[in-house]
């Protein structure tokens, strides 16, 4: 039986970011990632590599192989780019990894004229491992730019307006909808409909031709495009769909409802997918809609919130804790190498920390606006190993005030770490910068957040573990985590029982935590912009 390998994020297309999910594992050789230096020119600046010699990356920027020209259609200013050499723009990536990586003095420094660029960056990280033993840096990556502007500002890319759920890579596969944009969910199967076949391929097909068609269905290039998918629904009926991709607008902010609990205590819920720039006016929007109904507690759905944008995660802790409890309190303070102490590199302003953002900041709102507030001092946060980087700074920075968090789901992926997004030559380059800690000086959770029912110390959270269910519609209150969140606020407590009830029914792959939720690198990192 062959086995699949999940892919890297470091280069793969944002339209195409999860098309290798489904790829053979080979065996034997392979390229080392360099290639010959006699093909690559010296630049004009006629550098020398010296180990731990290093110019400023400036002394390099925008020198570029193959120079953009014209106007940048979304500054609206002439591309800075003039000819240069690949070698031009891998002095530049050492140069800038060397001023701005979080472990630069962990990066091995090879010789730059060895490598093209994207074999270059792929070098320039540590490979040094957390407790656990995960890789310490898995967050490493780029994206052509103009991909990365357009669809981090819109919300829009190609595909069906699905969310796919990897549960098992090997056979017998399981791939399963997890949700789907309610903008485009129309005709869409619903949560929980396991894949059967994808134009004619059996979803445990084993040959390359086979797997190549998998890929191809799931994962949509183009606008158009036509696949036939065979479903297996939860009530064991099958269905057959002819899914056409197309733009879609990603919904971040879905469900927000209000449920009774206990002594009349009202109990909002909301689902947050992305932190994004749309996510702006839907999670306002959204607040507005439970401070409106009244509510007692909330239920802040994070399960498949891979992170985005930090300061929409500021909005959103001010938005749940309110103003008493925030007032001069820092959300997340940035901790740069020790190159830059005191000084943010990036900005050159003091590190003087994020704050609980109270007002809009003209995302996707009209900026300027004083933000609604629930003013709870207890929030229930769901959550799984796809809640990440932002997310988790919503954790951390509300327990950073002492507002409870009561973390119902599996552990987080575990993901403290950021980046300013930085463009050269055409290339979006992500690279950790730097490491988010709360107002108590705490952001030691690389490993993620778990839940522990005796937890509330370091990254161990007050909550219960739950696994994820999809038997159930999110935001239903007989959904696992949801079920256990209600009963919480009810009794006090985990509802083991209960828990384990749930988890009985479903699949043994269904209980794992190593499930894959394939999403662009914009909806699944801490994104700082300047």
């Amino acid at each position: 039986m062959q086995a699949l390998s999940k892919p890297s994020l470091r280069s793969l297309q944002l339209s195409l970011i999860a098309s290798a999910l489904f790829t053979l594992s080979a065996c034997g050789g392979g390229s080392s990632g360099g290639s010959s230096s006699s093909d690559r020119g010296r630049g004009d600046n006629d550098v020398v590599w010296q180990q731990g010699v290093f110019q400023p990356a400036e002394t390099f920027a925008n020198r570029c192989e193959m120079p953009r020209t014209g106007t940048d259609p979304f500054s609206g200013r002439p591309y800075a780019d003039v000819k240069g050499s690949t070698l031009d723009e891998n002095n530049w990536l050492r140069s800038w990894s060397n001023d701005l990586y979080l472990w630069y003095d962990e990066i091995v420094d090879r010789n730059p004229a060895g490598f093209d660029t994207e074999a270059y960056f792929d070098t320039l990280k540590t490979t040094e491992s957390t407790v656990s033993g995960a890789p310490k840096d898995q967050f490493h990556f780029l994206v052509p730019t103009d991909e990365w502007i357009a669809q981090s500002q819109s919300g829009i890319w190609v595909g069906y307006g699905v969310q796919w759920a990897l549960l098992s890579p090997v056979p017998p596969r399981e791939a399963v909808v997890a949700y789907t944009e309610q903008q485009n969910a129309l005709g869409l199967p619903p949560r929980g409909a396991r894949i059967l076949s994808i134009d004619g391929y059996s979803i445990d097909v084993n040959t390359q031709a086979g797997v190549d068609a998998l890929n191809a269905g799931l994962f949509p290039s183009a606008e158009g495009e036509t696949h036939h998918f065979r479903f297996r629904y939860l009530d064991g009926s099958e269905h057959e769909i002819a899914l056409t991709a197309g733009e879609v607008v990603s919904d971040p902010v879905q469900y927000v409802k209000v449920v009774d609990g206990a002594m009349g205590r009202k109990v909002g819920y909301m689902l947050f997918n992305d932190h994004i720039a749309t996510a702006e006016k839907e999670l306002v929007d959204g607040v507005n809609y439970l401070r409106g109904q009244g509510i007692d507690e909330l239920v802040l759905d994070l399960r498949y919130n891979g992170g985005g944008y930090l300061a929409i995660a500021s909005q959103l802790a001010y938005m749940i804790a309110g103003d008493m409890a925030t007032a001069g309190r820092v959300f997340e303070t940035l901790k740069f190498n020790d190159k830059h102490p005191e000084t943010n590199p990036v900005t050159g302003e003091p590190l003087l920390g994020t704050p609980f953002y109270n007002e809009t900041l003209g995302f996707s709102a009209e900026g300027g606006l004083l933000l609604p507030t629930l003013d709870l001092s207890r929030v229930f946060v769901l959550t799984g190993p796809n809640t990440c980087s932002a997310s988790e700074a919503i954790i951390n920075g509300l327990r950073g005030i002492d507002v409870e968090v009561v973390q119902i789901g599996e552990t987080t992926c575990g993901k403290p770490y950021g980046f300013y997004p930085a463009d050269n030559c055409g290339t979006t380059y992500f690279s950790i910068q730097f490491q988010g800690i709360n107002s108590k000086g705490f952001g030691d959770y690389a490993d993620g957040f778990t839940p522990a029912p005796s937890g509330d110390w370091g990254a161990e959270v007050n909550g219960c573990p739950v696994g994820d269910d999809w038997n159930h519609a999110l935001g239903d209150v007989n959904e696992a985590r949801f079920a256990t969140a209600l009963n919480y606020i009810n009794s006090g407590s985990c509802n083991l029982y209960g828990v384990m009830s749930a988890r009985a029914a479903e699949p043994a792959s269904e209980q794992s935590t190593d499930f894959t939720l394939p999403k662009a690198v914009w909806r699944e990192n801490r994104i700082y912009v300047r």
